[in-house]
């Protein structure tokens, strides 16, 4: 993250082949941080300092809904929380529509499988719906998760970034490694959710 003002870059394309597999994942840098002032959000880089992702929550804006942005400003996913639910779930629409939503994030609360952080499944009606089912496992708050497809594969992670010249980083810059097998923006929807649900100080945006 050398650059303060990066030019921007269109989302990351992933690979589709028979030997996906053998292909070097794409990995992006997270910055818990808004390039705006006075917004909290992420900006995301990727390997050669391009702004790739960007999330600006202003003052005064929808706290129950995040808009997921490409690096010119453009809506890519909105994310809304669905009230009045039984469970805690989270709705994921295409661009910044609110109808046919995309795909629904569960937090999950069953204490005898702990690790599991949230399920992903497709909306009723989605036309991906054999393309979107994953479970999330680890800790969101140390930055150390693992998406896995329904096939138990691992298709993104969420890391700790590493020291670089020294100096550290801490949990508001993290990595997310992406496998050909998972799109970049429904990965980088994914990590906005789990903010939403286990942010700490971000869940003020659906209070």
């Amino acid at each position: 993250m050398t650059k303060v003002y990066p030019k921007a870059a269109s989302p990351p394309q992933q690979q589709t082949s028979t030997s996906s597999r053998n292909i070097n994942p794409v990995v992006l840098t997270v910055w818990k941080k808004s390039l705006l002032f006075n917004c909290d959000g992420f900006t995301v880089y990727d390997s050669n300092g391009n702004l790739v992702f960007r999330v600006d929550n202003y003052a005064g804006s929808k706290k129950s809904e995040v808009v997921l942005m490409d690096a010119s400003g453009h809506p890519l996913l909105t994310v809304r929380h669905k009230r009045a639910s039984i469970t805690d779930n989270w709705l994921v629409y295409d661009g910044e529509t609110t109808v046919n939503p995309r795909f629904s994030v569960a937090k999950h609360v069953n204490l005898m499988k702990a690790k599991s952080l949230a399920h992903v499944s497709s909306a009723a009606g989605s036309p991906k719906k054999k393309s979107l089912v994953y479970e999330v496992e680890g800790s969101y708050a140390q930055r150390c998760c693992v998406v896995y497809d329904d096939k138990r594969r691992c298709v993104a992670e969420i890391k700790r970034k590493e020291a670089v010249g020294g100096v550290a980083f801490g949990g508001d810059v993290f990595r997310l490694v992406m496998q050909p097998e998972i799109d970049s923006t429904v990965a980088m929807g994914l990590v906005v959710v789990l903010d939403q649900m286990y942010g700490g100080s971000s869940r003020r945006f659906h209070t």
